[in-house]
């Protein structure tokens, strides 16, 4: 069997695998690095050059600035903010939900923005008795368009580019996709602003399964509990510390939370002994004191204002401040003591606000309670707190967490330093001042140095089954183009394109790419088409351009089937769709796609 026969035979097994999904994808990527150099085509040292490619480490690095915005809570705030820009209009929904995420995928993985914005929609579907299905595919096909918005959008952009630096030519700069990727999310919204209305209106979500905050403020009686304090200039409170006001001990308040800051840049401080308390600061207040206390008296004698609780404090804080249900087993050192004896606050780093005796939540005061075998406690602190005590078994025993640990933010306050750093990444990539993989590299740095994100973090969020996936399939490129393969299809196609317009062939080229996106994934598209259109573009003695973008286009453009991308996938259950709904949908909005590129590209990439 030939050289170029045995790579053939390598990559039809490849597709054959890709389309049955039969092993993993990163496990047919390792297959073929192990088979390939068996034809002696390439070298192992070849097979492996993946590993060090700078597109892949820029990819890995990508998936950290995600990571990073979705622990600062910037993708979070985007969502609020959707939510109460886009009130109950079904419309106007649509149109800001497809803006936001295509946006914010032009710097994060397409599958990572579909990931989070899916819960954010179904809870917005929710409060407004939305049909989720009307709202999950214009989710999947903004986040696909995405990847038409920058170079680093997603993986196909990076893959095109590097193969036009591998063959001598200059890559495509940063915006070079902006042009064509505006337009078509422009008319991706058009389009599903009509086109909604051929998708099945499903069921409306139900709430979490998981019990929400609301559910415990309800059974523990908190929300008549809550009294918020502010601490006037000249309080006898300001510039003390905790410990030694001893608040819990001699009056029996406990302080859930200090709220520090204004408005817009407020900042929730988990109470510690060695808290500094500050003029103008906000003192969240549980209401379970002991019997006969005066609050009010309290707060005139040492200058505190008396601010109007809204009942809803515990769920709007959510993001920052967290509650968790703890049950006492019999071994536990706690029983018999109090939570004020046992110093709970200062081991655990969390309050006591709620306790339950069985399934019967105690009336009195918490303080001078004797902890027993079996009780409940609902405590409230910092979600790392909450997860620092998920391992321990001995004194207490996580019982259950609420539905919104899933949407909470470790780094809030980090926000603005985390957009900071993307804006310069963004100039430093945008000015070419160092080349791409070093400016997310030094943003990564940054990242880290300012707490937006940690090591675990970090490498948690790198999804290392798509970067085995490219590594594992750029060797092809090498071996089909050692092997003639390359120039042998390259013919083909120009022999039935013979003296065909150019705008024809990127057609050709388009439905193409297309159609391999439908059975392997655009990634290992993007490698196979690329090398095989640039050579058709040295054929023709045309710019290689304008083939190549073509080629990253089409590579995104796959909204024609569930199976298509991990994207389309991510929703076919919360949408409730069927197979057929995205061919309906997917198929018309393909075939737009491609009228728009074939128009577009020559345009700004000429001939």
């Amino acid at each position: 069997m030939s050289p170029l026969a045995m790579v053939l035979a390598l990559l039809g097994a490849a597709v054959l695998m890709f389309a049955i999904n039969r092993p993993r994808m990163d496990v047919v990527a390792v297959i073929m690095m192990v088979a390939l150099p068996m034809t002696g085509v390439i070298s192992m040292s070849e097979a492996l050059a993946g590993l060090s490619d700078p597109n892949v480490v820029l990819i890995a690095a990508l998936f950290v600035f995600g990571e990073a915005l979705v622990r600062t809570g910037v993708a979070q705030r985007l969502g609020d903010w959707l939510s109460e820009r886009a009130g109950a209009s079904e419309a106007k929904l649509i149109v800001l939900l497809m803006l936001i995420v295509g946006g914010v995928g032009s710097f994060m993985s397409s599958t990572g923005v579909v990931a989070l914005f899916i819960p954010i929609a179904l809870r917005i579907a929710h409060t407004s008795h939305i049909p989720a299905g009307r709202l999950m595919m214009p989710l999947s096909m903004a986040a696909l368009i995405s990847g038409m918005m920058t170079l680093v959008a997603t993986a196909p952009n990076l893959v095109v580019h590097s193969e036009l630096i591998r063959q001598g030519y200059e890559g495509f700069n940063f915006f070079s996709f902006t042009p064509f990727g505006v337009p078509i999310l422009v008319l991706a919204v058009l389009y599903m602003l009509v086109a909604r209305r051929f998708l099945a209106p499903g069921p409306v979500p139900e709430p979490p399964a998981r019990e929400a905050l609301t559910g415990w403020v309800a059974d523990y009686a908190l929300a008549s509990r809550e009294h918020r304090l502010r601490l006037r200039p000249g309080s006898a409170l300001a510039g003390k510390r905790l410990d030694s006001l001893d608040l819990r001990g001699s009056a029996g308040i406990n302080i859930v939370a200090v709220e520090r800051g204004s408005r817009f840049r407020r900042k929730l401080i988990n109470p510690r002994a060695e808290t500094v308390l500050e003029a103008g600061d906000v003192l969240l207040i549980d209401q379970q004191i002991e019997a006969g206390f005066d609050l009010d008296a309290f707060a005139k004698t040492h200058d505190l204002i008396s601010l109007p609780a809204s009942g809803r404090w515990f769920t709007d804080t959510a993001q920052e401040i967290g509650m968790a249900q703890m049950i006492v087993p019999p071994t536990s050192r706690l029983i018999g003591q109090t939570v004020t004896s046992v110093r709970f606050r200062d081991i655990y780093d969390l309050s006591v606000i709620g306790m339950k005796h069985g399934t019967k939540p105690v009336a009195e005061s918490l303080i001078n309670e004797p902890l027993r075998s079996g009780d409940t406690l609902l405590t409230v602190g910092s979600w790392r707190a909450i997860r620092n005590l998920m391992d321990e078994r001995r004194d207490l025993v996580l019982l259950d967490l609420p539905a919104e640990l899933d949407e909470a933010v470790p780094a809030r306050h980090q926000a603005p330093l985390a957009v900071g750093v993307l804006a310069l990444v963004v100039v430093l990539m945008v000015w070419g001042i160092v080349p791409n993989v070093q400016a997310v590299l030094f943003g990564c740095l940054l990242l880290g140095l300012f707490r937006c994100i940690d090591m675990a973090g970090a490498y948690r969020s790198i999804h290392w089954q798509s970067l085995i996936l490219i590594v594992g399939m750029l060797p092809f490129s090498i071996a089909l183009q050692r092997t003639g393969g390359v120039e042998m299809a390259a013919q083909a196609l120009l022999s039935v394109l013979d003296g065909a317009p150019p705008r024809v062939v990127l057609v050709v080229i388009f439905l193409s790419t297309s159609a391999l996106s439908l059975f392997i994934s655009n990634t290992a598209t993007a490698v196979l088409v690329a090398p095989v259109t640039l050579a058709i573009a040295e054929a023709l003695g045309a710019s290689p351009y304008p083939f190549a973008m073509t080629v990253a286009l089409a590579a995104s453009a796959a909204f024609m089937t569930p199976v298509s991308s991990p994207v389309n996938t991510l929703v076919l259950g919360p949408g409730n769709y069927r197979f057929s709904d995205f061919v309906r949908v997917g198929v018309p909005f393909a075939a737009i796609c491609l009228v728009t590129t074939v128009f577009l590209v020559p345009l700004v990439f000429p001939f």
